[in-house]
C-alpha cells in the first residue's frame, strides 16, 4: 500500500484506494486489509475516517517517527532525553542559522508572539506546549527534513512528562527571552551564537531537573 501511495505521489490529505478495492487488488480479505491500515494509521502514514475512506495521512514520507507507544519514562530516562536533546538540538541551530528557511523562521515568530500572549493570560498549559512548537519550528529552519524530523521525534516523544518539565523549569519569562535571543541569533545568521545559546537554554533546564531531582 505504501508502495501504491509513492507511485501514484499521492501527498497528505489526497484520497486513496477504498478497501474492498485494495482487497481484491492485493487478494486477500477485507479484514486483513482494515488490519494493515490500522497499522499504517498508527504510524501515521494513512488516516481511516468513518463513513469517507482511506486518506493518506501526514507522516507518509517520513524516515523518522516517536514510538506511538512509548511507556512514561523513569526520572534517570527523561534525564537521557534532554541529554540528548541538549547533543542534537544545538548544531541543528547553527545549521538553521546558516540556511534561514522563511516558512520556519515566520513560524519561529508566531511561536513567540504566542508565548508572550500566554504569559500574560496565565495559561501556562497552552504555553508549555507553545515552547515545544518553537523547538520544532527551530529544527524546520535548518532546512534538514531529517534532522527536523529527529528534533520532533524526542519533542514528541513522552511529550506530557517533557512539559511538565518545562513547568518545573520555572521562569517563563527567562524561558521566552532565551528563546527570542536564539531566534534573533538565527535571524540574523550567527550560527556559532544560535548553537551556543540553544545549547546554554538546554543545559539550563536539564541543571534545574537534575537539581529538582537530588533534592525533590
Amino acid at each position: 500500500m505504501l508502495a501504491l501511495i509513492a507511485e501514484r505521489k499521492l501527498a497528505p490529505g489526497d484520497q486513496f484506494e477504498a478497501v474492498r478495492s485494495l482487497a481484491e487488488r492485493f487478494k486477500v480479505a477485507v479484514p486483513t486489509v482494515r488490519e494493515a491500515l490500522r497499522r499504517l494509521e498508527a504510524t501515521g502514514a494513512v488516516e481511516l475516517r468513518h463513513g469517507s475512506g482511506v486518506y493518506v495521512g501526514p507522516n507518509v514520507g517520513r524516515l523518522v517517527l516517536a514510538n506511538p507507544l512509548a511507556l512514561a519514562p523513569s526520572p534517570d530516562r527523561l534525564v537521557e532525553l534532554l541529554q540528548a536533546r541538549a547533543l542534537i538540538e544545538p548544531p541543528v541551530a547553527a545549521l538553521a542559522a546558516q540556511t534561514r528557511a522563511e516558512v520556519a523562521l515566520e513560524q519561529m515568530a508566531k511561536d513567540l508572539d504566542a508565548a508572550a500572549e500566554l504569559i500574560a493570560s496565565g495559561d501556562h498549559a497552552q504555553l508549555a506546549e507553545v515552547n515545544m512548537d518553537f523547538h520544532r519550528s527551530l529544527a524546520q529552519a535548518s532546512g534538514n527534513a531529517t534532522l527536523a524530523e529527529v528534533v520532533e521525534s524526542v519533542t514528541v516523544v513522552n511529550v506530557r512528562e517533557q512539559l511538565e518539565i518545562l513547568h518545573i523549569h520555572g521562569d517563563r519569562q527567562a524561558d521566552l527571552d532565551e528563546h527570542r535571543a536564539i531566534y534573533d541569533a538565527v535571524r540574523s545568521g550567527d550560527a556559532d551564537l544560535a548553537e551556543l545559546l540553544t545549547r546554554e537554554h538546554l543545559d539550563g533546564v536539564l541543571a534545574v531537573i537534575n537539581e529538582r531531582l537530588q533534592h525533590p
